[in-house]
C-alpha cells in the first residue's frame, strides 16, 4: 500500500515540487494551502494532488483538516511542514504582530502539523518527519529576527523529535534551503537578485526540485537510519 504523505504549504514553490517528488516516489499526497484558491484548483488539476485548506497556524483547523486527510487517504506515514510567511523588518521597527505572526505559522505551526499525527505514527511503528527549515535559521540574517528564529527553532524540534521518534521508527530531519528560485525570489528586483546569486558560491539561484530531491531522500524507507540530521542545500554560501 502506498504511503500517505502530508506537505503543508503544499501547492507552491518549494512545496508544490516537493508534493510532486513524493507522489512520483509513489506516495498518496496531500496537499495543505492557507488561502490561494485558484492556485491550488490549478495544482490539483495539474497533477492530481489533492489540496486542503488551512491554517497551519490554528491548532484546531490543522486537527481538523489532518482527520479529514486520513479519512479520505488513510493514515499519514510522512508529514513534511514546509508552510511559512515571512514578515520582514530591521529589528527596532518590527511589530509584535509581525513577530507573532511569524512564530505562529513558522514555529508553531509545526507543531500544529505534527502532533496531530504523532501518536498513529507511535502506535504503527512508522514515520517520516521532515521539516523545511532555512540557510538563515542557520546564520541569521538583517531584517529577519522573526524568521531566524523560528527556523532555528525547527532545527530544536527535529533533533528532539528523533531521540523521542527512534525506538518507534519514527525520523526527524530537517532541511536548510539557501536561495532557491520561487516566486517570490524571482519577483525580487534584478539588481537585488544578481546581488544575491552573488553570494552564493556555485554562482546561481537553486531549483525547488533539488529540495525535494533532499526530501523524497529522507521519506524513503529505507532511510531509517537517518535521525535528527540537518541537509544544507545552499550552494555552498554556508556551513552549519
Amino acid at each position: 500500500m502506498a504511503r500517505v504523505a502530508l506537505v503543508t504549504g503544499g501547492s507552491r514553490g518549494i512545496g508544490a515540487a516537493i508534493s510532486q517528488a513524493l507522489k512520483a516516489q509513489g506516495c498518496t499526497v496531500a496537499a495543505t494551502y492557507a488561502g490561494n484558491d485558484a492556485a491550488a484548483a490549478a495544482f490539483t488539476e495539474q497533477t492530481g494532488i489533492k489540496t486542503y485548506k488551512w491554517n497551519a497556524a490554528d491548532y484546531g483547523a490543522s486537527k481538523a483538516g489532518i482527520a479529514q486527510v486520513e479519512a479520505d487517504l488513510g493514515p499519514i506515514d510522512i508529514v513534511v511542514a514546509n508552510a511559512g510567511i515571512t514578515r520582514d523588518a530591521p529589528f527596532h521597527k518590527m511589530t509584535p504582530e509581525q513577530w507573532r505572526e511569524v512564530i505562529d505559522t513558522n514555529l508553531t505551526g509545526v507543531f500544529n502539523t505534527i502532533h496531530p499525527v504523532w501518536p498513529g505514527m507511535r502506535e504503527r511503528k512508522f514515520g517520516r518527519i521532515v521539516v523545511i527549515s532555512s540557510i538563515n535559521g542557520q546564520k541569521g540574517q538583517f531584517g529577519q529576527v522573526n524568521y531566524a528564529a523560528t527556523k532555528a527553532g525547527d532545527l530544536g524540534i527535529v533533533k528532539s523529535l528523533a531521540h523521542e521518534g527512534a525506538r518507534f521508527g519514527i525520523t526527524a530531519n530537517a532541511v536548510c534551503p539557501g536561495y532557491i528560485a520561487t516566486e517570490m525570489v524571482m519577483a525580487v528586483p534584478e539588481k537585488v537578485r544578481e546581488a544575491i546569486i552573488g553570494q552564493i558560491p556555485t554562482g546561481r539561484l537553486g531549483e525547488p526540485e533539488e529540495i525535494a530531491r533532499c526530501v523524497a531522500f529522507l521519506v524513503a524507507d529505507d532511510a531509517g537510519f537517518i535521525n535528527g540530521s540537518t541537509i544544507s542545500a545552499n550552494g555552498a554560501q554556508f556551513f552549519a
